[in-house]
């Protein structure tokens, strides 16, 4: 039985990830962006041993969203599954990049991370200069893609890794979406328990390794993009 924690799941992508886990027996912890959404994964998914609240749009409450996680760990793996899908630059910013980053680095560190991108990321434009006016959904899964990765070199005892669920037709993926829904939360259900060291730093796409943009394996765009985080949140990564 792992300990797990999954941002985003109260519907969705992570809610399915947090019910296979519990079926298989893990003791998970799910996240809500309110009480009103904490309430109702209690009533759907009531073997969740856990619920943590706070909105990804505000620093203030990913911080004390930080605390509460670290009150109840530590985790043996914590997948950074929540994401928006809109045009606001500064929103997709701040809750697709910098609220994994800063629960990165702030919360206890687990024995493995997971971070959801999306085969988008592939080609995206990335303008470090000027993150919070200039992510679109595309750059900020490229960003996440090249902050797993360096993770993955920067911690070498956490197994750090990022997957592309697939266009899946959830309430963010819409109903023209074509993929496997199932094959959606495969990878990370499996990614969650995995004992094999080795996978740090891969990127999957159902259950195999995938096609990823090269730049996220450029150690200086990975050490650039950390500085321009810790800089925009005033929170280095240790």
């Amino acid at each position: 039985m792992a300990k797990i924690l999954i941002t985003g799941s109260t519907t969705g992508l992570g809610l399915l990830t947090a019910k296979a886990l519990v079926a298989a027996g893990n003791d998970v912890v799910c996240h809500a962006r309110n009480q009103k959404r904490a309430a109702a994964v209690k009533q759907e998914l009531p073997q969740a041993s856990d619920v943590v609240v706070g909105d990804l749009a505000s620093t203030s409450a990913v911080v004390d969203l930080a605390k509460q996680i670290n009150n109840l760990g530590p985790f043996d793996t914590i997948i950074h599954n929540a994401g928006v899908y809109t045009r606001e630059p500064q929103l997709t910013f701040q809750v697709n990049v910098l609220a994994p980053y800063m629960l990165t680095a702030l919360v206890q560190r687990p024995q493995r991370l997971i971070y959801l991108s999306s085969g988008m990321h592939v080609g995206s434009q990335l303008d470090l200069a000027h993150l919070t006016t200039k992510t679109d959904y595309s750059s900020s899964k490229l960003q996440v893609l090249i902050l797993s990765k360096a993770i993955a070199r920067l911690w070498p005892t956490v197994v750090s890794t990022s997957v592309d669920p697939g266009w899946v037709p959830t309430r963010m993926g819409g109903s023209a979406a074509s993929d496997d829904l199932t094959l959606g939360y495969t990878t990370q259900v499996w990614l969650a328990t995995l004992a094999d060291a080795k996978v740090s730093g891969n990127y999957y796409h159902h259950l195999s390794p995938a096609h990823y943009d090269r730049r996220g394996d450029d150690v200086a765009l990975q050490t650039a993009l950390l500085v321009q985080l810790a800089k925009i949140t005033g929170v280095t990564l240790q």
